[in-house]
């Protein structure tokens, strides 16, 4: 009972306010914080369910004239119906009807009131605490009556905010407590919850500079709520123009996106706010240069053209990776080349920029090739294209067609409009007549694409095809002497890479103007020349006609032979050479230097050259270079062709005065004291006749007998057989290369059963060998060798079986019908004939 009476007092309590009394809030309650509490008190027991002794937020009444919350006294008349107990009030337990209860307006507006007004005391009160003096008890009591306030009354909101009371807690964030900075953060992210307005209210000042701080550090224990807080901000764009003018936030926000690994949730609301923040092209920017280009190519593949023009320069100023050039071709790589082809002149501009940047990548050319960038490249670049563009222009498109035909694909299946590819003949005479008649950087970058398409297999012969249909091979020899440095490199590597079978047309354009050859030549021979230019100039006159006197003697007059003698001697002295590239610079010296033992007997000078230098001496000891196949080579062939020289060149012995008078001397003897060539008889040197039984040459060549080269022991075979060619003792040939252990290697090599010039070689020196009755006797019980000459007899052409029939009648495996060789043949000649043309075989 005695409770029934003091909910009922306080029920009338409650009517009492609710009628007008309003004593209790009037402006005489400002007395003091103690008073204000105790009055609050006494009118808050007013206000309280008696279910569920709360202050109520909606109140309603039963019969028994007693207010109660509407959901509890929903629940009460529940649980008694469930019992099948009639509904009753709880404070008199008087049956009641269940379904009439009524809401009690006024009551309700006298509770909101009276907490409004309550809950805007406590918040006037936290103010006091969100100082800089308050300590961390006050800072956390404020903070939590802020929270309070906000959460439970509406009124509150709007005290937050007439106060100023939103840079009091952010101000918080600068206290040296981590629980103060915690709730001051708690308490910021609720209001950016709210609107625009509390969102550009708590960004004031130095707040997201703070935020992104505590972001920053990974063992920070604000940085997730931090995280969170910045994406709530990031819904206002004047809060994202903010971000954008802090450097370095987007970059930190990228890191914590890219923690999935570690912390799922937090990069998540990372990545979440990042998406936010692409609503400010600012911050699109600075993600971009940051790695994330999404958002800006979306802007500009959405954007007006206006926009579409200041993103694409935006983006040709950020430094990309290949794996965000692949992706900007991918997703803009068509854009551009519509633009290229229709677009205006500063929209071309930009994306000549835009595409030379992203087309380095060999991936990203790839994907602009596929795209179809080839043929709107091709039109602006044409003789009727070039008109209409500036020359800057002009200059930015070729750098693209060189920086994709430098992927590496083969353009000869890659369509550029119907069934014509680049490389197709009018399509190459087009760009050889704008090199023509354009200017030098222009010219640079075109001869750069030939250069390219002519480093590839499948490619070079349409190359060279079209050159020569058009007659153009005089316009890029004239470059050579050209006084832009580049354009004369890349037509230099142009040059190198077609004279191999453009020889003869480039060697016609050098004989009518020696002055080209004496820029090749000065280019080879200077210190301070680029070495890739170098290189290629030197392969040039490597690969021209080697037989071409004319060419031959300009050289010799260019000074050329003598800088190139000097330096293969001092490689020589050296050793080897030290890398890749000295090989193919040793092997194009050598073979321009071999050039003069070709046209010896017609030229002195090149003789005396060869004299002044030992020339024969100097390709004996590069013999010994193993693993330079090449020069290997061309040194075997120039000691053939020296050594062919030698019976030319034999010096006979000069007696003087005092003993032709004596008679010491006779006819067909040898004066003594005097050491005569077995082979040549007379007076022989490596250097003055270039004998190779001199200098170790023959025992360098039977090394090289044994070679993996097949080319390589053709040479040096040649070279040993000029010892037993007509015109020298045979027989005194054949002792030597007895005595130099060479006959079983060339026996060896006619056992593998060559073919073509080797087995003709072969077969030929084996006879001569053979010749010898001693060796033909051996060798007759040699079944090895007996097969190896029946398969010449057999598959040989015309002159090789009758050089193989003659050997076997050697070694008596054929009788002797006829006098087809002779039994006893002469010392220094032979029936068969002369093995003077192998030795004179060109390429």
């Amino acid at each position: 009972m005695a409770q029934r009476r003091q909910g009922s007092q306080r029920q009338e309590q409650a009517w009492w306010v609710a009628e007008g009394g309003r004593d209790w809030c009037g402006e005489g309650s400002d007395d003091g914080e103690e008073g204000e509490e105790e009055e609050e008190d006494g009118v808050l027991s007013a206000f309280l369910c008696p279910i569920t002794m709360e202050v109520m937020r909606d109140p309603v009444v039963v019969e028994t004239g007693h207010a109660f919350e509407r959901e509890a006294i929903a629940r009460w008349f529940s649980e008694c119906a469930s019992l099948g107990a009639a509904p009753r009030c709880p404070v008199t337990m008087e049956v009641v009807d269940g379904a009439d209860v009524k809401p009690v307006v006024a009551l309700r507006a006298a509770i909101e009131e009276w907490t409004s007004r309550r809950e805007t005391a406590a918040l006037r009160r936290a103010c006091r605490w969100l100082t800089k003096a308050a300590s961390e008890k006050e800072a956390l009591r404020g903070l939590d009556a802020v929270m309070r306030g906000w959460k439970l009354a509406r009124v509150g909101k709007r005290v937050v905010r007439r106060d100023g009371m939103v840079p009091m807690v952010a101000a918080m964030l600068r206290n040296g407590s981590a629980r103060v900075r915690l709730k001051a953060l708690q308490a910021l992210r609720e209001f950016a919850r709210e609107d625009d307005e509390y969102r550009d209210s708590v960004s004031e000042g130095d707040t997201i500079r703070r935020i992104v701080k505590f972001i920053d550090f990974e063992d920070c224990q604000e940085r997730e709520l931090a995280v969170s807080l910045l994406c709530e901000l990031s819904k206002s764009e004047m809060v994202c123009e903010k971000i954008s003018e802090l450097n370095g936030a987007i970059l930190i926000l990228g890191k914590v996106a890219c923690s999935k690994s570690q912390n799922p949730a937090l990069a998540e609301e990372a990545e979440m706010t990042l998406e936010n923040l692409e609503k400010c092209e600012k911050n699109v920017l600075q993600m971009a240069e940051n790695g994330r280009l999404e958002p800006l190519l979306n802007l500009l593949i959405e954007g007006s053209p206006e926009k579409q023009l200041r993103i694409a320069s935006s983006l040709e100023k950020i430094v990309l990776s290949n794996d965000l050039k692949n992706l900007v071709a991918q997703r803009v790589g068509l854009l551009f080349a519509g633009v290229v082809e229709n677009g205006t002149l500063p929209a071309k501009e930009v994306a000549f920029k835009v595409l030379d940047h992203i087309s380095t990548n060999t991936e990203s050319a790839k994907v602009l090739i596929e795209d179809g960038i080839l043929l709107p490249l091709f039109r602006v670049l044409s003789v009727d294209g070039v008109k209409f563009l500036p020359p800057r222009l002009q200059e930015a498109a070729a750098a693209v067609l060189s920086n994709l035909v430098a992927c590496g694909i083969d353009f000869g299946t890659v369509p550029l409009d119907g069934n014509r590819t680049i490389v197709s003949e009018d399509i190459v005479h087009s760009l050889l007549h704008l090199i023509s008649n354009t200017s030098p950087p222009i010219q640079c970058k075109l001869l750069e694409i030939f250069v390219m398409l002519s480093s590839s297999t499948t490619t070079v012969l349409s190359i060279i095809s079209a050159i020569r249909s058009s007659g153009a091979i005089t316009n890029l020899v004239q470059f050579v002497e050209s006084d832009h440095q580049e354009s004369r490199a890349a037509s230099i590597k142009l040059l190198c890479k077609i004279s191999f079978d453009m020889d003869h047309e480039i060697a016609q354009v050098l004989r009518s103007s020696p002055t080209l050859l004496g820029c090749l030549v000065r280019i080879v021979s200077e210190n301070d020349a680029n070495a890739d230019e170098q290189d290629a100039a030197l392969q040039i006159l490597a690969n021209l006609p080697k037989r071409d006197r004319r060419l031959t003697m300009e050289l010799m007059e260019q000074g050329a032979f003598k800088y190139i003698a000097r330096k293969v001697l001092n490689i020589c002295r050296r050793g080897t050479a030290n890398n890749i590239v000295d090989n193919t610079m040793l092997e194009g010296l050598v073979k321009v230097l071999a050039r003069i033992t070709y046209i010896l007997r017609e030229e002195p000078r090149c003789v005396a050259l060869a004299r002044e230098y030992n020339l024969a001496s100097l390709f004996t000891s590069l013999l010994r270079l193993n693993g330079l196949d090449g020069v290997q080579l061309l040194s075997a062939k120039a000691l053939v062709n020296l050594s062919v020289e030698s019976r030319y060149m034999t010096g006979t012995p000069n007696f003087d005065e005092h003993e032709q008078k004596s008679g010491l001397t006779w006819f067909g003897k040898k004066p003594p004291g005097i050491q005569l060539c077995r082979v040549h008889s007379g007076i022989c040197s490596i250097r003055d006749n270039f004998c190779i039984l001199e200098g170790k040459a023959v025992e360098r060549l039977v090394v090289c007998l044994s070679h993996q080269n097949k080319k390589v022991v053709e040479a040096s075979l040649a070279a040993l057989c000029t010892l037993l060619g007509d015109g020298v003792e045979i027989t005194e040939g054949v002792s030597v290369l007895y005595m130099a252990n060479a006959v079983e290697p060339i026996f060896e090599i006619l056992k593998g059963n060559p073919t073509g010039t080797l087995q003709q070689r072969v077969t030929w020196a084996v006879e001569r060998i053979l010749r010898a009755e001693n060796i033909a006797k051996a060798a007759s019980s040699d079944r090895g060798l007996s097969s190896a000459l029946v398969h010449a007899f057999q598959n040989g052409d015309s002159r090789t079986r009758r050089i193989a029939e003659a050997s076997l009648k050697h070694i008596n495996k054929l009788p002797t019908f006829s006098q087809i060789i002779d039994k006893h043949p002469s010392r220094r000649g032979s029936s068969i004939g002369s093995m003077e043309r192998y030795f004179r075989s060109d390429r």
